[in-house]
């Protein structure tokens, strides 16, 4: 075991220092892949037992985690080790949802005995240092930090327990740690790190770190990437200026100097600007999202470049062994056979859940994501007679399944949970399950006959879902956003929503959509499902071809040591 570790925060000083030999990557590095990379992300979804995630960005850092195993990379993650997960999304005795804040354990994580302290709002914190054994899930190393320790009062502590705390302040004081703590730790570590990964904009005081160390900004630029998912300028994060100097972000650099060094006039520091000012280069996470990352930050001066490199999924973890190897024999019966047993699986879970009995069938449909208002969970719903007719058919039944988180404070989400699992009260062939993580995703796209993906234009980054899905025989019927113009071939591999005119007000784009993702179900989907089976196994078959190699998450890990990494 190593030493205990006492890391001073302001004169960068060790006083004891000893690298275990379990914490080294357990492959020799590709020569190609030798620049050594720290990647800070304030979630990772590795697997079904580390909850330590609340959604898609989680899913993306994950399947980078593990391609960078694969491809033996001198990769490492940091991220945050919290205490109550995201949170466990339970019901209520009318079936509605619930939020639940419980303790998570997780005994494979290896207490690294560093301990190293940081300032947080005037106060020293301890931070504790746990390590994923690259062994333990096959992913590259990952150190989890955790301010939950004795050595700190109730109001440092709780730093760590919850994903995304809604108090602003507490907020501020998680990006603190992750940015400044995972910086640190890698001094800690003595790890000589080349290029700091920011996985959004969470962890961008490392920056300020960083300049307090080299004393100059370039320095700084040339360690530093950035990569954006919010497509929208509203969406980043942004804080009032003097309350993030308050409570330490800055790390001690004057509030004059970090006015200079980011632009920032006015009394909101935009969090995502920023980070384009003090990185060499960023990148957006789908063609789509570039085009409209580069036309939403042209206004301001002094950002970086911003190419695109498209998010992925790591095929090793999502992808169904046994339906590929049917796609590969080009067995039709095959494929049916195993989708067959594919939608049992997901179907014995909606049993215990709902107590409802799906068949297999069926054409089944499953829309599963965060929810949010711009995915709109309930388009297919918006004209009651409509929906009541296509739900009704006895003659070309379906099955309709929803998953998802809503964020916990997002009442108006949760709201819409709630409308739908009272709408499925009224009929038995639809279900609303609980507990959208990495085990019950696997579950519904191996089990979903159509992925429903019908968020508004242009407010999906990438939209990674649909990847896993198409790998494991699920059809994807999506508008045109994210990832999806860079795959989709309408009637081939995929069906795509019509693109709307995007300067008519929300609510006339909502019933257009509504209007078209109707006529595509009723005209094109289940009319083929039902009449052409062979048909409808060719378009799968399509999806699954099509989907790999380009979406699978060793294309993007080699990309980013390809374009930005040695930018």
């Amino acid at each position: 075991m190593s030493e205990f570790i006492y890391f001073d925060v302001q004169n960068i000083s060790y006083l004891s220092m000893a690298l275990p030999k379990e914490f080294q990557h357990p492959y020799d590095f590709d020569p190609k892949y030798s620049k050594s990379v720290a990647y800070f992300s304030m979630e990772f979804a590795i697997h079904q037992p580390l909850k330590t995630y609340s959604g898609g960005l989680g899913f993306l850092a994950g399947s980078h985690m593990r391609s960078a195993y694969d491809l033996k990379q001198n990769m490492i993650g940091i991220s945050i080790l919290w205490k109550y997960g995201y949170y466990d999304q339970i019901r209520k005795g009318d079936q509605s949802m619930d939020v639940l804040f419980q303790e998570k354990l997780y005994s494979f994580l290896e207490d690294t005995d560093i301990i190293f302290t940081i300032e947080i709002n005037h106060h020293p914190v301890a931070v504790k240092v746990f390590y994923l054994n690259p062994k333990t899930f096959g992913t590259v190393p990952i150190f989890f930090l955790t301010t939950d320790v004795p050595e700190n009062d109730y109001l440092a502590q709780s730093t760590t327990h919850k994903l995304y705390d809604s108090d602003p302040a507490a907020k501020i004081a998680q990006t603190i740690l992750l940015g400044l703590g995972g910086a640190k730790l890698l001094d800690v570590l003595k790890i000589d790190v080349e290029i700091y990964h920011l996985n959004e904009a969470h962890a961008l005081s490392a920056a300020f770190y960083l300049y307090n160390k080299f004393k100059k900004i370039d320095e700084v630029k040339k360690r530093m990437v950035f990569t954006t998912h919010t497509p929208e300028e509203a969406g980043n994060e942004k804080h009032d200026i003097t309350l993030l100097e308050k409570m330490g972000f800055f790390c001690g650099v004057p509030l004059e100097e970090v006015r200079e060094m980011t632009g920032t006039e006015d009394s909101i520091f935009n969090h995502s600007l920023a980070a384009l000012r003090l990185v060499s280069i960023a990148n957006a996470v789908s063609r789509k999202h570039g085009e409209v990352s580069n036309k939403m930050w042209s206004s301001y001066d002094n950002i970086c470049k911003i190419i695109t490199i498209t998010n992925a999924q790591n095929k090793r973890y999502w992808a169904d062994k046994e339906l590929y190897a049917a796609v590969e024999r080009d067995d039709n019966e095959l494929i049916r056979k195993r989708k067959r047993t594919m939608k049992e699986d997901l179907f014995e879970l909606v049993a215990d859940q709902t107590g409802q009995l799906f068949n297999k069938e069926v054409l089944t449909i499953v829309w599963a994501r965060r929810f949010a208002a711009y995915k709109r969970a309930d388009l297919i719903t918006a004209d009651p007679d409509r929906f009541e007719e296509l739900i009704t058919n006895k003659k070309t039944p379906i099955q309709i399944i929803w998953a998802g988180k809503p964020y916990p404070m997002d009442y108006s989400a949760i709201s819409t949970f709630n409308k739908l699992v009272h709408l499925s009260k009224k009929y038995t062939n639809i279900s609303i399950l609980v507990g959208y993580e990495l085990k019950l995703s696997r579950l519904l796209k191996n089990g979903a006959d159509v992925w429903l993906n019908n968020p508004r234009i242009p407010r999906e980054a990438s939209g990674t879902s649909g990847m896993t899905a198409a790998m494991n025989g699920a059809v994807n019927v999506s508008t045109y956003d994210g990832w999806i113009p860079e795959f989709a071939k309408h009637g081939v591999n995929s069906y795509i929503v019509p693109p709307v005119d995007l300067t008519l007000p929300v609510h006339e784009q909502d019933h257009i959509d509504h209007l078209n993702l109707m006529d595509i179900l009723e005209n094109d989907i289940i009319p083929m499902y039902y009449q052409e089976p062979d048909k409808w196994i060719q378009i799968i078959k399509n999806s699954m071809l099509d989907v790999i190699p380009y979406f699978d998450a060793d294309r993007m890990a080699y990309q980013y040591y390809e374009k930005v990494y040695t930018y």
